[in-house]
């Protein structure tokens, strides 16, 4: 079995991966600089049933400053989530925090690989890099041209794994993961703030129409897609990861009415700068190259976190 390093551990999909890289035999060194962006007690909650296991360690580290060399001691295969998320939050000077987190440790990531010899490394882009695109299904080989400046920096991260893979041959596979939802999905997310509300009994804000469709997944299979990429020979190639459960806004919300057994409040409020309207994966190259097939509906996989959601309160 490996050695993994996988940054961004505490986070959402970060905690599921490492779990399941652990319970697939593997040792998995996890870092996380633990991000004001939501509170440190959740992160830290995520690792719960991390903690336990002796295949299993965290380093707190900030990617940007932190010396990384001693991060891949023994380390064969690096995870790359670590990132700041959000496309609204991404305007004005919060600009300056996604090209550090998302750009500059990128880089130093990939340096301090390039330097350790690592197997493989494996990328957690966005389907935001392809923005308001017509071109539905997106490929992999449709126009890349985000609309925020989150999209910027995740597209700016892919260059940068293939400029590593074309100069130094570093074995980097990115993946395009569209809208993940499920147990411990961030809080600022859209169903975690949908399935709040509705416990409460207190509006939810829709931007837009609602109309506005996504391609959602959920998160194991995500992390099965994200295994499938450090096990197979697919070096050097980009893969979109999507559900195959794509519905307007309105739709998922009915959806989320029946799993949690009450009626939504919704208030529609102005379109945001730097939504898309549409997205929809083409996943034939995965399914092709990875045996990626998603198996949770998008009502199972609500249903799961509303579940989840539930047991915290």
């Amino acid at each position: 079995m490996s050695k993994c390093l996988v940054t961004g551990v505490a986070g959402f999909i970060g905690s599921h991966l490492a779990e399941r890289l652990v319970g697939d035999g593997h040792e998995v060194v996890g870092v996380d600089c633990f991000s004001d962006y939501y509170p440190r007690a959740i992160k830290e909650r995520n690792l719960d049933r991390l903690r336990g296991s002796d295949r299993f360690s965290v380093v707190e580290a900030n990617l940007c400053t932190a010396e990384l060399a001693p991060l891949f001691e023994g380390v064969s295969h690096t995870l790359h989530l670590a990132a700041q998320p959000g496309v609204r939050a991404s305007w004005g000077q919060s600009f300056a925090i996604y090209t550090e987190h998302n750009v500059l440790a990128t880089q130093r990531l990939l340096e301090a690989a390039k330097e350790q010899g690592i197997t493989r490394f494996v990328f957690a882009s966005s389907s935001s890099v392809y923005g308001d695109t017509p071109d539905l299904p997106m490929h992999e080989g449709s126009p890349l041209r985000p609309i925020s400046p989150y999209g910027v920096t995740k597209l700016a991260a892919e260059h940068l794994c293939r400029l590593y893979q074309y100069n130094f041959g570093l074995a980097t596979v990115l993946l395009r993961y569209f809208t993940v939802y499920g147990p411990r999905q961030r809080p600022d997310m859209a169903f975690a703030r949908f399935i709040r509300a509705i416990l409460d009994g207190k509006p939810i804000s829709v931007y837009g129409d609602g109309d506005q469709t996504r391609d959602f997944t959920f998160v194991s299979d995500a992390v099965q897609a994200t295994v499938a990429a450090l096990e197979n020979d697919v070096v050097g190639q980009v893969f979109n990861i999507g559900g195959g459960s794509r519905v307007t806004v309105n739709q998922a919300i009915k959806l989320l009415e029946e799993a949690v057994g009450r009626e939504a409040i919704v208030e529609h409020r102005a379109a945001q700068a730097g939504d898309v309207r549409h997205t929809l994966a083409d996943t034939s190259a995965a399914r092709e190259a990875l045996g990626f097939v998603p198996k949770v509906s998008l009502s199972e996989g609500l249903r799961a976190e509303v579940a989840w959601l539930m047991a915290q309160t």
